[in-house]
């Protein structure tokens, strides 16, 4: 006698389904039919992972938002120029430069042994970069590295009053 190759599948989701399990091995079939009964049959699955992707962006959005007016109110409170660049690329700029000069703050002030004075100069030198894109490029760098950093900048990262350069 055979060992049947048709499987009747109660999903968790509460759908009925004739599963075709004849590629899995014969003593492998019951195994994972009662697995395929624990979880949703395929057209619930993928269902609920697109609502997890449209609630994961509208999460994600929501979170940049908030991320952005927190960094936009700093640079206000610390007279951080705005930076240039793209529609899409000076938001995550602000971020960028939010995230690591708050760690470089962290890092070099409060736990390290930069005075407030030497910080007041990295703050100075950190005004002068208002390239989006340079900000975006130094996100995964050491907060401790931001003062060589900030030298290293070349005059593309900074402005000038000169259009014609």
């Amino acid at each position: 006698m055979a060992v049947k190759r048709i499987w009747t599948i109660d999903h968790a989701c509460g759908h009925r389904a004739d599963q075709d399990l004849s590629d899995r091995p014969a003593d492998r079939r019951a195994g994972y039919a009662r697995w395929l009964a624990e979880r949703d049959c395929t057209s619930c699955w993928k269902a609920s992972r697109a609502e997890d992707a449209e609630a994961r962006a509208a999460w994600v959005e929501a979170k940049r938002t908030e991320e952005l007016a927190e960094a936009e109110a700093w640079a206000a409170q610390y007279r951080m120029p705005p930076l240039e660049g793209t529609d899409r690329l000076v938001p995550w700029g602000v971020r960028c430069r939010h995230r690591l000069m708050t760690a470089a703050y962290t890092a070099l002030v409060v736990e390290g042994e930069t005075g407030e004075a030497a910080w007041e100069r990295i703050e100075d030198a950190a005004r002068t970069v208002t390239r989006a894109g340079w900000w975006v490029d130094q996100r995964d760098t050491d907060p401790e590295d931001l003062p060589e950093l900030l030298e290293a900048a070349t005059e593309a990262d900074r402005p000038t009053e000169n259009p014609y350069v």
